[in-house]
């Protein structure tokens, strides 16, 4: 439970790539949404840091107007880069909440409905997979395994 941010960041990483990219999940999980967010906002707020970053330098420099200077650009810099790391900072924020989420023991309700499902793959004979996920008390991460390793054995 006592994670460091770094640790909370590659874990929030590992649920992301964990939870299944299928739209039915939408229906069942709200994490689904978060998940799918948190992938768009990793995947293209880089760049925008970027392109935010080189566009306050060049309007603030005035050289599309004609009557830009070097001076004026730097006088612009603080302000750029504060844009531009608050932007950058926005995935890093997305993975922290997502690595929380992934280290939190699941309700109850959530938590019979895991160890079921867990039993039904068993049944069919799938144990090898599913001797690494946790059956005393299951966290998100683990209802990330479960599905991924339910949804790649469909198919």
């Amino acid at each position: 439970m006592n994670l460091s941010v770094v640790d909370l960041i590659k874990l929030g990483q590992r649920y992301c790539k964990l939870w299944p990219e299928k739209a039915e999940l939408a229906k069942y999980f709200a994490d689904y949404s978060a998940v799918q967010s948190a992938r768009f906002v990793c995947r293209y707020f880089p760049a925008l840091a970027l392109f935010t970053f080189i566009m306050q330098l060049y309007f603030a420099s005035g050289y599309f107007t004609g009557s830009g200077s070097v001076n004026n650009a730097i006088n612009a810099l603080p302000q750029a880069l504060v844009y531009g790391l608050f932007i950058l900072s926005i995935p890093v924020q997305a993975l922290v909440v997502l690595g929380v989420k992934a280290d939190k023991f699941l309700p109850p309700s959530l938590a019979s409905w895991y160890r079921s499902g867990i039993e039904k793959v068993k049944e069919q004979g799938n144990h090898s997979k599913f001797n690494e996920l946790s059956l005393s008390k299951p966290k998100y991460i683990d209802l990330a395994q479960l599905l991924q390793l339910t949804f790649a054995s469909r198919n």
